[in-house]
């Protein structure tokens, strides 16, 4: 399987958007991890309550008067998982509706769809190639409208490994993602990723790892920003050299790490270039019993669209818990807290303080019915201390989910 490429957008400055592709993300999620076999139906119903849909700071009017809102979501699709010889064909698809009840103008036709083919040639060389497309409600985190933003996400991947050595792998892999925005004037937010990386694996006989990783990737935005001086060109490669470490601690202990160095151009700021350590940690304590720890720290640059900073510093750190209840309750929770700061493309007053922080807390039941029916309720808290010189205001926002799906 392809290891996760480094996060470009912030984790948790996609959550509204992220509300909507939760169930079907669980439910493709476990299908693939039972492997299944043959095609499902997929169908399910969600309500929604948010007290500050549009995340409106405490120093600005609600839009309307109103800043609370209520939705519901309608689903259905498919889940195909199938075995040939030695490869293997995953395709999760789905098409929903959402609607509002207040702000009616943020309705919208959801779609996801994602392929994958793991594949295997002789006993040496194996990988993964596939295709994703999602269509969703932007988030408003740190966007300020009532207005409609729907954003298209495209991404293909390929990724193939070498067995060299039965301790040793080489591995290459190709990443191309795009994104648009309906919104015109979230136009110049559109852009093309294109990531390529190779890396060189060494696994001893404990099953641990560690890996040099080489990576390139060259954004490219089509319309370019208007600024007071005339235009900003967003265009820029960022080249990294970093350390993957997967050690098997202990029989309940799993740690994974990946850092290293990271230099980014971006000609449309000050000396155009940045550079310094970016890196991950997570790590996974599973003792005996029904409970499940995990636990992340980071520290990565950001690109963000503006016309005064260029990108953001995010270091952070994330805690969860998981009680496996019975056999058929589960309930999961987390906490993450991420500070922000941000590199401004002119010095400006105040421009030596740019800074912020969210705050993310969630907790989340599910209830397995039956074998392929599930209920979920959950409810999430999302925070901004805010940044006056970016126009940034603080605020605080509560949600409240149910959903039920079924898989037949």
């Amino acid at each position: 399987m392809m290891p996760l490429r480094p996060h470009t957008l912030r984790p948790i400055a996609a959550l509204v958007g992220a509300l909507f592709l939760l169930p079907i993300a669980e439910a493709g999620a476990q299908n693939s991890a039972q492997q299944e076999e043959g095609l499902k139906l997929y169908g399910g119903i969600g309500w929604g309550y948010d007290d500050n849909l549009l995340r409106v700071p405490d120093n600005r009017p609600a839009f309307g008067g109103k800043r609370s809102d209520r939705w519901r979501q309608l689903e259905a699709g498919i889940v195909y998982n199938k075995r040939i010889s030695r490869q293997r064909v995953a395709v999760v698809a789905k098409a929903s509706k959402v609607n509002f009840d207040f702000f009616k103008q943020l309705d919208y036709d959801g779609r996801d769809l994602q392929a994958t083919w793991f594949w295997e040639l002789g006993n040496k060389f194996e990988g993964q190639a596939g295709t994703l497309y999602d269509r969703t409600l932007a988030p408003y985190t740190d966007f300020f409208s009532d207005e409609r933003n729907v954003r298209e996400r495209r991404r293909q991947w390929f990724d193939a490994g070498w067995k060299m050595h039965p301790s040793w792998k080489l591995r290459t892999g190709f990443t191309r993602e795009r994104y648009e925005y309906e919104l015109l004037r979230q136009r110049y937010n559109n852009r093309t990723e294109k990531a390529v990386e190779a890396e060189l694996v060494y696994r001893p006989r404990s099953g641990s790892s560690v890996g040099l990783v080489a990576r390139r990737v060259k954004g490219e935005y089509p319309f370019r920003r208007p600024a007071t001086s005339g235009v900003l060109v967003d265009d820029f490669t960022q080249d990294e050299l970093k350390v993957r470490v997967n050690w098997y601690a202990s029989g309940s202990t799993t740690l994974q790490a990946l850092g290293g160095y990271v230099r980014r151009e971006q000609p449309s700021f000050g000396a155009g270039k940045t550079s310094g350590f970016n890196g991950r940690l997570n790590a996974t304590y599973q003792p005996r019993g029904k409970m499940t720890y995990n636990a992340s720290v980071w520290r990565e640059f950001a690109p963000i669209e503006s016309t005064i900073v260029s990108y953001t510093l995010n270091r952070g750190a994330s805690l969860g818990a998981t009680w496996q209840a019975t056999g058929k309750i589960k309930v999961d929770a987390t906490a993450a807290y991420e500070q922000r700061a941000y590199n401004a493309r002119r010095v400006f007053a105040g421009s030596d303080a740019l800074e912020d922080s969210l705050k993310t807390a969630s907790l989340r039941a599910t209830w397995q019915v039956k074998r392929k029916i599930a209920l979920s309720a959950g409810w999430q808290h999302q925070a901004r201390s805010g940044s006056e010189a970016l126009g940034l205001g603080k605020f605080d926002a509560n949600t409240v989910m149910v959903n039920a799906n079924v898989l037949f």
